[in-house]
């Protein structure tokens, strides 16, 4: 079979980094690279937890070529996931790309390499996404293994160095870079999903915010590309619970995972509105409420 290179992403969480390795067991990758950010200044507990975590790397016991990347220093979400991702397409053109709490199943390494492939030199499409909230009776066309989305939802995905090359976790000029009529159009001309996006950017652009996914979605919309995202969910999300970065407690829209039939016929690449409408309402909160909501607990502002 063929293996694409893996990037694991890790901090101070050595069990989901474990039980992570037990899984990719299953499918034995040949090529793996390990970010693992370094502990926060004067915090005691994440030395510990982070000298495991590069301990746990030895658990890898199959034969493939590991590269790791261990930060001395606490980089933070967004620089740290940023500068790992930097690395790992420095060296490869293309990949899959899974933090340590996502669970993915087997078959979501053969559908990422198929469209890793297949989108390899479409300017179209931004990312493939394994992770699938969205319940079959909101999808276009439920019966098609993928479908396309505006937004790239980062738990298992994939991506090429074409498409990383484009991300800056800058964004103070974000809105000379989007105009107020793009982001109307992108954000499918739903007047609350304008709101959060332009509130969402509004927070990156002043540096409130410490994450480097929503800048990857700007760069995205800005040029209108597409994430292919399975119809199925494909990935399980253990981290859930007091260690979590921003997310403390399980979101109901979470759905049970399983396997996808391979190989995946194409798809026509263009936007499921009706799946990305219930994206916008149920995932995002992209309501009035929601958005004061969101604020508060997926954006973890700097003290």
């Amino acid at each position: 079979m063929h293996h694409d290179p893996l990037l694991l992403i890790a901090f101070n969480r050595p069990e989901h980094l474990s039980t992570l390795i037990d899984r990719l067991r299953l499918t034995k990758p040949t090529k793996i690279y390990v970010a693992i950010d370094g502990p926060r200044d004067g915090n005691q507990v994440d030395l510990a937890a982070v000298g495991t975590c590069h301990e746990v790397v030895d658990e890898i016991d199959w034969d493939a070529e590991v590269l790791t990347q261990f930060q001395t220093r606490n980089l933070g979400c967004g620089e740290g996931v940023s500068a790992a991702l930097s690395w790992f397409f420095a060296h490869e053109e293309r990949g899959i790309i899974l933090e340590d709490d996502v669970l993915p199943q087997n078959s979501f390494f053969g559908f990422c390499s198929e469209l890793l492939d297949r989108y390899q030199h479409d300017e179209r499409v931004l990312a493939i996404s394994g992770c699938n909230f969205v319940p079959p009776e909101f999808q276009t066309s439920p019966a098609n293994p993928y479908r396309f989305s505006q937004v790239p939802h980062i738990w298992g995905w994939a991506t090429w160095r074409r498409a990383w090359s484009l991300h800056r976790l800058d964004m103070t000029d974000w809105r000379h870079r989007l105009s107020v009529r793009q982001l109307w159009d992108v954000t499918g001309r739903s007047p609350q999903g304008f709101m959060f996006w332009r509130a969402i950017f509004n927070l990156m652009a002043q540096d409130k915010v410490d994450t480097w996914d929503m800048q990857f979605v700007f760069e995205g919309m800005a040029r209108n590309m597409l994430t292919a995202t399975s119809n199925t969910n494909l990935i399980d999300n253990v981290g859930f619970g007091s260690l979590a970065t921003h997310t403390h407690e399980q979101p109901p829209y979470l759905r049970p995972s399983r396997d996808i039939d391979l190989p995946v016929r194409d798809v026509p690449v263009k936007v499921d509105e009706r799946a990305d409408a219930w994206s916008r309402k149920v995932v995002f909160g992209a309501s009035t409420r929601g958005l004061v909501e969101q604020a508060f607990r997926y954006l973890r502002q700097r003290n």
